[in-house]
């Protein structure tokens, strides 16, 4: 069970992945660098909980709502946020934007704007460290959505198969972009897949960080030892909706404020205060010095430049310099 203190310091790293992904929110209209924005507002016990059962050279990989994934792993606020203002400062160098983050340096190795396209990359890489006996843990991220590509199905088969060092996450949000996931789907809890490819299949509240823990280092644990995948699905749900401009039309407001009651921020600091182990200055405090530190990331990135010309053909793979034509 993890310690008030270590609670405390993963409550500090949701506030700062919330306010982060709305002050990104607030700069989207007077920055044309940003092209799309996906934000991750109430999945935040997901993305920390899961990164905390971690070690620093374990492997992630997130999809087309990864801001908190990479911070969760330990990504800068500084770089992430210029990434995103499309800033040479960027972790990225301003190329990728929103839905192609990467940091291997705290080993993020990738967002992906294509719905299940890193699963087959995240099985991949838990082959290398198969082969390679690194005893490097992998995680991807996806949603729900992504269980009805070919791919989850193909990366789940092989993962099994060869009992690979890696964990599947589902962020089950309950919507398809506008599409409610019980209009679309005929197993309403991804979990259960996970009996046809003979590896467990767990389901976990994901509003609740204690809760995603425990699971995450369960399935961590089993996938390091030799145990093969796990197919892990949190339960949780996103604030705003599936990107900048959604009107919503598909679902209602009494909804949302339902789940804004069980806003993972508020239960774990309901449930701190109640153990006696945060005090109400306490959390005052950790909630202003995460808006000091996305505020001076917004101006950190404002106050950087654009890349150059120069820099335009790098970090592209060119199939025809490398054959010498």
């Amino acid at each position: 069970m993890p310690s008030p203190e270590r609670l405390k310091e993963l409550y500090a790293l949701m506030w700062r992945i919330r306010l982060f992904e709305e002050a990104a929110n607030a700069a989207f209209d007077s920055e044309p660098a940003f092209s799309v924005l996906h934000m991750c507002c109430g999945q935040e016990a997901v993305e920390v909980g899961v990164c905390a059962a971690l070690r620093p050279d374990d492997l992630v990989f997130g999809n087309h709502r990864s801001h908190g994934h990479l911070l969760a792993k330990g990504g800068d606020l500084n770089t992430t946020m210029a990434e995103l203002f499309g800033r040479a400062t960027g972790c990225c160098g301003g190329k990728g934007g929103s839905m192609h983050v990467v940091d291997a340096t705290v080993g993020f190795m990738g967002a992906n704007g294509i719905v299940s396209a890193g699963l087959p990359i995240a099985t991949g890489a838990a082959l290398a460290q198969a082969m390679t006996r690194s005893g490097r843990v992998v995680v991807v991220f996806f949603g729900d959505g992504a269980t009805h590509r070919g791919a989850f199905h193909e990366a789940l088969t092989l993962g099994s198969l060869w009992q690979l060092p890696v964990v599947y996450l589902c962020e089950n949000n309950g919507y398809q972009q506008w599409v409610p996931q019980k209009e679309v789907a005929p197993v309403s809890e991804v979990a259960r897949m996970g009996a046809a490819y003979a590896i467990p299949g767990v389901t976990v509240d994901g509003q609740d960080l204690e809760a995603v823990m425990a699971a995450a280092a369960a399935a961590v644990a089993r996938a390091r030892t030799g145990g093969g995948p796990t197919l892990l699905e949190c339960r949780t749900y996103r604030f705003y909706g599936h990107s900048y401009g959604d009107t919503q039309g598909y679902r209602t407001a009494e909804e949302v404020a339902r789940w804004r009651e069980r806003d993972p921020l508020t239960l774990l600091a309901r449930s701190l205060r109640e153990r006696q182990a945060m005090s109400e200055g306490e959390d005052t405090g950790i909630q202003a010095a995460a808006a000091r530190a996305v505020a001076d990331a917004v101006a950190f990135a404002k106050a950087s430049p654009y890349p150059s010309p120069e820099v335009l053909d790098r970090d592209v793979f060119d199939p025809a310099w490398r054959l010498g034509a």
